[in-house]
C-alpha cells in the first residue's frame, strides 16, 4: 500500500501577513502497486502531450485552469483512493499555543488526516516531499509512525522522503490537496470544478472547526 501526502496552503496563523484562510493536507492512496505504476506513467504521458521536459513539476498553484483539468481527467480513471483534513483557520475558532508554531500545527493536521484513513490503511509506505527541512520532515515521519503504530497495529511500516519534482504521484497529492483547498473557495472562478472531477475518488474530507 502506496501513501502520498501533500499540503495546500501554509500552516501560519496571521492571515494579515498573506497566511491562507485554510490549511490542507491530502492522503493519497494506491492499495495496488501496478496502478499506481499505471496513473504515474499517464502523467508522464500528459507531460509529453504537453510538451513538457519529463523533469517539469505539475503543481496545483501554478498550473492554469487548462492544464488542470487535463491533469485531473487524465488521473480519475485510476484506482486510488483519497482522505483530506481542511484546517479552517478562524483565529476566534482555533486556540492554544500548538497552532501559534507551524511545525507542530503541521504535524498535528497530518496526525488527523492519518487518524481518519487508518481504517483503510495497513503496513502502508508513506512517501511525503522531502522540500523544506529536511529535519522536519524527518521529525514528521517519527511524530506518524508513533502516533499510528500502536499495540499490534502497524498503520506505517515506511515513511520515505523524496521531491516531488521527481515524483508524479506527490504532484497527484499536490493537485488533490489544491482541488480541497479551491472547492472552499467560494469567490474563485471555477472554485468547484476540479474537486468535482475526481469526487469518486474521495473517501472523506473533514472541515475543522466546520466553517
Amino acid at each position: 500500500m502506496l501513501v502520498f501526502i501533500d499540503e495546500s496552503g501554509d500552516s501560519g496563523m496571521n492571515q494579515k501577513q498573506g497566511s491562507s484562510k485554510f490549511f490542507t493536507v491530502a492522503l493519497v492512496v494506491f492499495e495496488d502497486k501496478e496502478e499506481a505504476i499505471a496513473c504515474d506513467r499517464s502523467i508522464d504521458e500528459l507531460k509529453r502531450k504537453l510538451d513538457w521536459r519529463q523533469n517539469s513539476e505539475f503543481h496545483f498553484k501554478v498550473n492554469s485552469n487548462k492544464v488542470r483539468e487535463m491533469f485531473l481527467r487524465s488521473i480519475a480513471k485510476y484506482n486510488f483512493f483519497y482522505y483530506g483534513i481542511v484546517i479552517n483557520k478562524n483565529p476566534k475558532k482555533l486556540w492554544g499555543e500548538g497552532f501559534k508554531d507551524k511545525s507542530s500545527f503541521y504535524k498535528y493536521t497530518c496526525g488527523l488526516v492519518f487518524q481518519n484513513a487508518s481504517q483503510q490503511l495497513q503496513n502502508s509506505t508513506v512517501i511525503i516531499d522531502q522540500t523544506g527541512s529536511l529535519d522536519f520532515k524527518r521529525q514528521l515521519g517519527t511524530y506518524l509512525r508513533r502516533k499510528m503504530n500502536y499495540d499490534k497495529t502497524k498503520v506505517i511500516r515506511k515513511v520515505k522522503m523524496q521531491r516531488s519534482e521527481s515524483n508524479n504521484l506527490l504532484q497527484l497529492a499536490d493537485y488533490v490537496a489544491g482541488s480541497i483547498n479551491r472547492s472552499l473557495s467560494e469567490r474563485k472562478k471555477h472554485y468547484n470544478v476540479f474537486r468535482k472531477l475526481i469526487s469518486h475518488r474521495e473517501i472523506r474530507v473533514q472541515i475543522w472547526p466546520p466553517v
